[in-house]
């Protein structure tokens, strides 16, 4: 993980102080916008995409970078180790699996899937990992936004990442799609990717996805954008009109690739025709949110063989978590402003609910559903602008992950429950980490 760390010469007990603050008072780095539609354009080769972003995404990047202790950032990777170790063994994938799809039973091939997304919430010392996504999005434009990250005095300007840092998580990217190809059992170079998700141009990161296919074209890979509806399986083999498909870069929130769209792409993936990545198997393992009532269950965790010291790291870190059911309703109506709900295949905070807005309707659609119930862990807070009065908002962190490894850390600023792009003044923001060298 390259995000920036920041030095200071407080001592440790100080560095939440220094944290606190910076994310109230600093207002010395900020977004280029000029660099940015460089990066969008020049740079990286897409001419018009500059355009496209402000037209389509206009809250996509925030002008403000987010502070977070050195601490902080070693806890989350301790958490996404922990959990990795659990999904690892074979007691946890048995019962996991046993409720899951029948596609999720599936050997995927070797593939272990590409950018899992550990998303935390971090007020003061309070950490939790809210919830994890198996097709995260935003990689490719915190690339960018860190090609566009500007210091307006020379004394901030060493916390400015360099654009070696955006051009290595680039290389990592397109070393991870190599890995699955490699890990998939195929010995010749990874030839052509199809990014695939359904009706790509009306999708609001298509901008990313216009990123990937440059990142890949540069790199010798062909690459193409495409509906599930576009592929056609023949004679073993996927394609998307006459270019063979090696590994498709799976964006679709269909998890089990049940919808008539995704026929195709399901008989690929179970004939191992393409590498499919992610795939259903990573969805049901990691992204289910029923798997957090797990992970946040001592005793549970305990038959399943995992050792202490590791249930001790997820306990600390994963708000407990329960299934809902309607036996627990009246416990849950009464404790409900502590909690947050979501449904069990969620996904971009969709149909997800705060305890303390829930009407009595939107629970009787929560207790029929299929739904999870979780204590509520606060986001921090960053100030954006230094004017009067000072306009705060809500930030929440994401690790981007592959093979149980930190690639990168982000933060999302946003106004309302969840995160949205939808905030003036809010979206992806570069992560700074403090530490003390007392």
């Amino acid at each position: 993980m390259n995000n920036p760390v920041i030095t200071s010469h407080w001592d440790a007990g100080k560095t939440a102080q220094v944290v606190e603050a910076l994310n109230s008072e600093c207002f010395c780095i900020s977004l280029d916008d000029g660099a940015l539609r460089h990066a969008l354009e020049l740079e990286l080769g897409q001419p018009g995409l500059a355009d496209l972003v402000k037209e389509r995404c206009p809250y996509l990047f925030s002008a403000r970078p987010v502070f977070v202790s050195n601490t902080h950032l070693q806890r989350m990777a301790a958490v996404v180790r922990a959990v990795e170790a659990v999904v690892a063994l074979p007691a946890y994938r048995e019962e996991v699996l046993a409720g899951a799809p029948a596609i999720a039973r599936h050997h995927p091939g070797g593939a272990k899937s590409v950018f899992f997304g550990y998303d935390f919430h971090l007020a003061g010392d309070d950490l939790g990992l809210i919830e994890i996504n198996t097709n995260a999005g935003g990689a490719m434009l915190n690339a960018v936004l860190a090609r566009a990250q500007r210091a307006c005095c020379e004394a901030v300007e060493q916390w400015v990442p360099k654009v070696d840092m955006a051009r290595a998580l680039e290389t990592r990217i397109v070393a991870m799609f190599r890995e699955e190809w490699r890990l998939s059992g195929h010995m010749r170079p990874l030839q052509s990717v199809a990014i695939v998700d359904e009706a790509p141009p009306q999708q609001y990161l298509y901008p990313e996805f216009l990123l990937f296919q440059q990142l890949f074209e540069r790199q010798g890979i062909r690459a193409v954008i495409a509906d599930p509806a576009e592929l056609e399986l023949r004679g073993g083999v996927l394609w998307h009109g006459e270019l063979a498909i090696d590994l498709v870069y799976n964006r679709l929130t269909d998890f089990s690739l049940d919808a008539p769209s995704s026929a195709a792409l399901r008989a690929a993936y179970l004939e191992h025709a393409a590498v499919v990545t992610p795939h259903p198997q990573a969805h049901a393992l990691y992204a289910d949110k029923r798997n957090l009532a797990l992970l946040s269950d001592a005793a549970r965790l305990q038959g399943l063989g995992v050792p202490a010291p590791t249930i001790e790291v997820l306990l600390a870190n994963i708000p407990h978590t329960e299934v809902v059911q309607p036996a627990h309703a009246e416990r849950l109506w009464a404790e409900r402003r502590r909690l947050f709900f979501k449904p069990n295949a969620g996904f971009g905070s969709r149909a997800a609910y705060r305890g303390d807005k829930l009407t009595k309707r939107v629970w009787q659609d929560i207790l029929a559903g299929d739904y999870v119930a979780q204590a509520l862990v606060a986001p921090g807070e960053r100030v954006i602008s230094s004017e009067e009065p000072a306009q705060s908002l809500k930030f929440d962190l994401r690790d981007y992950v592959y093979d149980g490894a930190v690639q990168w850390v982000a933060a999302r600023l946003y106004q309302g429950q969840t995160t949205n792009f939808r905030t003036p003044g809010g979206g992806f923001a570069p992560v700074y980490g403090a530490q003390s060298c007392a």
